[in-house]
């Protein structure tokens, strides 16, 4: 099945996961759409995030995706179930393969998580995690200002350092082991998370956990493109094409030559 598979997002993290998808599915088409006109999501109500994303997944549906990534930790936590009971089509989210990861590489049950406030007010990972095991302590920090230093390019800067250091410090005294990237911006700071951190705390990063997640869902439908198969990327967004691919050139493994701009309210 040499159909693309569609992965959206509300701007341009989500690219952290077309990388990983990229990476570990070399030989699959895609089909991204950022929703730049109307990001961020995080600071959005519930119902307005599930109209969102429904208008994006029938859009991917036009273009024919064979399955669906919600490449943004909002959005699966707040959307995911509804696009998922609505849709024949597979609809995969971030939250349980970054539960799943970060349950299996603990060793203390003391697990972090950091996101956006929507992320983190949703509750969903704790409640994933909790659910594997109700013994496990979950610690959550919203970090909303790291999205827009990775968005100014600012990744190993003394600003985004003291950022770290203010977000994260209180995660010190929780002693915990695994600490989720709870927004797919976050793996774009993985080395000043890292040194602040300690090399005792293993990252989480659910953009690489979701592409693996992807792959086995693919190969148990059935649903892999064929060997040999060239890819194919298409990317498009709701706004502000000049500045997607100003980031995306920065993220990517390969160069993006155009985007479109899509009305995407008609979907």
């Amino acid at each position: 099945m040499n159909e693309p598979i569609g992965v959206f997002d509300s701007g341009v993290g989500g690219l952290t996961v077309a990388r990983e998808i990229m990476r570990q599915l070399p030989e699959e088409s895609m089909i991204y759409f950022g929703d730049t006109a109307r990001v961020p999501y995080g600071s959005k109500s519930k119902d307005t995030i599930i109209r969102y994303s429904r208008q994006i997944v029938n859009f991917l549906l036009s273009k024919g995706v064979k399955a669906v990534v919600v490449a943004c930790n909002t959005a699966s936590a707040l959307a995911l179930t509804e696009l998922q009971r609505e849709y024949i089509v597979p609809i995969i989210g971030m939250v349980q393969p970054g539960a799943v990861a970060a349950m299996k590489a603990t060793k203390n049950k003391n697990i972090g998580i950091i996101g956006t406030n929507a992320t983190i007010k949703s509750g969903q990972y704790g409640t994933y995690l909790r659910k594997m095991d109700p013994k496990v302590t979950v610690v959550t920090k919203a970090c909303p200002l790291f999205v827009p230093l990775v968005e100014e390019g600012l990744i190993d800067d003394r600003i985004t350092e003291d950022m770290v250091s203010r977000y994260l410090r209180e995660f010190r005294q929780y002693d915990i082991d695994s600490l989720i990237l709870g927004c797919t911006h976050y793996p774009l700071l993985i080395n000043p998370i890292q040194r602040f951190m300690g090399d005792g705390v293993t990252l989480v990063n659910p953009a690489f956990e979701v592409a693996k997640c992807l792959k086995q869902l693919l190969k148990e439908d059935g649903m892999q493109a064929e060997k040999g198969h060239v890819a194919r990327y298409e990317y498009y967004v709701s706004d502000l094409a000049d500045q997607f691919l100003t980031f995306a050139d920065r993220v990517l493994p390969c160069r993006v030559d155009s985007v479109q701009t899509v009305e995407i309210e008609k979907y």
